[in-house]
This record gives structure tokens, C-alpha cells and sequence, in this order.
């Protein structure tokens, strides 16, 4: 297992949001060396710049939190940040569409978000917490087609956040293709822990440096 702090996207994704908070949310990206800050999208300028000569990556959220804008607006959206310094977008899937199995006009947005992004990576959001189990399975089938590199359970903002069970579903969907990033309510290394146990490739999470630290205090 690599270090803990590889698998953190650090973020903060609050409406409230205010400039310190993301230099911040920055400067404890490079303090703790996560993998990555997660910010939405009209921060990704200033995540950039403060993590120029930095290894930690910037994340952006498209059409976060709902996922019901239109295609051309997460096309717009994604554009933009690539273009102010996003290494990686984190989009949400039209829960809407996958709820009435409009499985094709999913597949192309998640295509289209995909293509207007070119070599960086690209996470579906899909929300599990409003899913059934087919409807999971069904979304993991559709971003795998789509060419999307991560399936993400959780925006943070539903009804309820990551889930055991359901990382374990994702993977078992995902294959050896498709990775898989948890996020939401992941608050303490013991949960951190048994996602990646479950096969999480990566955390979203808010509390990455009190589980950072809470790892290294065990470690003494």
C-alpha cells in the first residue's frame, strides 16, 4: 500500500469558499504531500498558482453538485479549468438520465467532458446514495464504456456519502480498467484505511490532515 497521504485528493468544496481557504487548503496539500487538492471551479486559477513546483495535482468539480446541468455547460465548465490548470476533473453524472436509463445520452456526455479534457483524468461522479444496486452497476458500466479513468461514489453534498458496500460493488464493476475514488464522510484513518482495503484508489476527503495525523501519531 503506498502512503496514506497518496491516496488523499484534499478538499474543500464549500459554496462559502473564500480565497484564503484555498491557498489554505493548498498549503497543507504541499505541507502533508497528498496526491491532489479537490476545489470547484472558479478556484482552479488560484489552486494552480499556489501549487506551481508543487507535485500535488488540482482537481476541478464539473457540473458539481447536481449534475443536471447540460452536456454543453460541462463541456464549457471542464474546458476552462484544463485551461487554468486542472490536471484532473471530477464531474458529476446526470442522475436524472441514469435513473430513466437513458444509457446513450449518459455514455456521450461523459464522452464528450472526456474528450474536451484530452490526456487528463477524468472521475465520474455517480452519487451512490440515490442509486439501487442495478442502477450502481448500470452507471459503472457506462463510465467504463465512456472512457472516464475513475468512478467516484459521492459529491459530499447527498443524501449520505461513501459506503463500504459500495466501493466493494464499484470495484467489483470497475475491473482492472477503471479506478475507483471514495469521498464523503471519510473523517478518521480507520475509515481512510478500510476504503483502500476495499479497493479505493483514491479519497476524497476534508479531513485529510487530521487522518494524516492521526496515522503518523500511531506510527510513533
Amino acid at each position: 500500500m503506498k502512503e496514506l497521504n497518496q491516496y488523499i485528493d484534499h478538499t474543500f468544496l464549500n459554496p462559502l469558499a473564500k480565497p484564503e481557504d484555498i491557498v489554505r487548503l493548498c498549503d497543507e496539500a504541499k505541507k502533508y504531500n497528498f496526491y491532489a487538492v479537490c476545489v470547484n471551479s472558479s478556484y482552479v486559477y488560484l489552486a494552480a498558482k499556489e501549487l506551481k513546483d508543487s507535485p500535488v495535482k488540482v482537481a476541478a468539480t464539473v457540473g458539481f453538485p447536481l449534475g443536471a446541468s447540460s452536456t454543453q455547460a460541462k463541456v464549457t465548465e471542464a474546458k476552462r479549468a484544463v485551461k487554468d490548470g486542472a490536471d484532473e476533473i471530477d464531474m458529476v453524472i446526470n442522475l436524472g438520465w441514469l435513473r430513466s436509463e437513458l444509457t446513450k445520452s449518459v455514455r456521450e456526455e461523459i464522452t464528450a467532458v472526456k474528450k474536451a479534457i484530452g490526456r487528463r483524468v477524468l472521475k465520474v461522479i455517480i452519487e451512490t446514495c440515490y442509486l439501487s444496486n442495478h442502477e450502481k452497476k448500470l452507471a459503472c458500466e457506462i463510465v467504463k464504456k465512456a472512457g472516464a479513468d475513475f468512478i467516484k461514489t459521492s459529491t459530499g453534498f447527498g443524501d449520505d456519502g461513501a459506503e463500504i458496500n459500495d466501493v466493494l460493488l464499484i470495484k467489483a464493476c470497475a475491473g482492472d480498467t477503471t479506478q475507483v475514488k471514495a469521498s464523503g464522510g471519510i473523517k478518521t484513518e480507520e475509515q481512510a484505511c478500510a476504503f483502500i482495503r476495499a479497493g479505493a484508489d483514491r479519497l476524497g476527503t476534508s479531513s485529510g490532515v487530521q487522518i494524516v495525523l492521526s496515522s503518523k501519531e500511531k506510527a510513533l
